[in-house]
């Protein structure tokens, strides 16, 4: 089953699935699935990136079936779902991430791919812990202004500050493969580089892409990543504000969506097991801009995952 015929139904009526998708439960069997995480307790600045699941939802209607830059109709590919939304608990992290991991280990029991909407990036940590019991240690190719190495805030171990240093403190990373890209912007100090270089990370700054073009930073993120397994977490703000406003920690110098775009298509011959795209936070988007861009950048991964669903059957 694929998406509402846009002939049949206008794209602004019907249920708001992603890209009018059928839910999971319309579906005797399914691929992926989409699914989101209406969750922001962990973040540092703006709030509202609970809202993001049901933003990017309304941004993915103009969304169609055929992705002509990959070549491939990921929903003839592949049986994609809208699995709905995953509700945990707002007010207790530990318990929303402890629910969360189960409640994905549950959904894979279904599916043998999920594609997730945030929420804010302290939801890639139980991800991740999911992943990596049905994979060991994943390549994390990690789309972000920020580090997202650090070790605490206000004492806190899990916020969306933190999720990656987590991971790799518990071996849910491959220290050999795991990348981030689009970073910039002020840090604490120069010791939250070398922290993070210790943890397993390579950077490809933004600042690199810049001065170097995006053809040489693919280059990099795929000779890092090699033939690994590959987790993909964006959050959107590795987007310029002014192509990304509606989002919780903006920084200024990012890059554009059809720089990022062209670094997920480039990964069409990889092993991606697992993708979140986080940090929406509509209050402060206008005009859908940054709701398209994180729809669009979910279709890229769903495209990715449906396709290699295919060649593996």
């Amino acid at each position: 089953m694929g998406p509402v015929d846009s002939s049949v139904v206008p794209r602004y009526a019907g249920i708001a699935t992603f890209a009018r998708l059928p839910r999971l439960e319309d579906v005797e069997r399914a691929d992926l699935a989409v699914v989101g995480v209406p969750f922001d307790t962990g973040v540092s600045y703006r709030p509202g990136a609970r809202f993001g699941p049901s933003h990017v939802r309304e941004s993915s209607r103009l969304l169609r079936p055929y992705n002509p830059a990959q070549d491939v109709s990921p929903f003839a590919a592949a049986q994609v779902v809208d699995a709905g939304d995953i509700a945990v608990n707002p007010f207790d992290i530990d318990q929303a991430v402890t629910d969360l991991e189960q409640a994905v280990l549950r959904l894979a029991e279904r599916v043998s791919g999920i594609i997730t909407i945030g929420g804010d990036h302290t939801i890639a940590l139980p991800l991740l812990r999911a992943v990596a019991k049905q994979h060991g240690p994943v390549a994390v190719l990690h789309f972000d202004a920020h580090l997202d190495t650090w070790d605490t805030y206000f004492g806190a171990p899990i916020t969306h500050g933190t999720p990656f240093r987590r991971a790799s403190e518990e071996g849910l990373i491959d220290l050999t493969a795991s990348c981030h890209v689009g970073t910039r912007g002020p840090l604490y100090s120069k010791g939250d580089l070398e922290d993070d270089e210790r943890l397993g990370f390579s950077i490809v700054t933004s600042e690199f892409i810049e001065e170097h073009g995006v053809a040489a930073a693919i280059e990099r993120i795929r000779t890092r990543i090699g033939g690994a397994p590959v987790y993909v977490s964006v959050d959107i703000d590795v987007l310029d504000p002014a192509h990304a406003p509606g989002t919780g920690t903006p920084e200024a110098g990012g890059l554009t969506s059809r720089e990022l775009l062209r670094m997920l298509r480039s990964l069409t011959d990889r092993r991606v097991v697992g993708a979140d795209v986080v940090e929406v936070a509509p209050a402060y988007d206008h005009a859908q801009t940054t709701g398209i861009a994180a729809s669009h950048t979910v279709y890229e991964l769903v495209t990715l995952m449906a396709a290699q669903a295919a060649r593996g059957r």
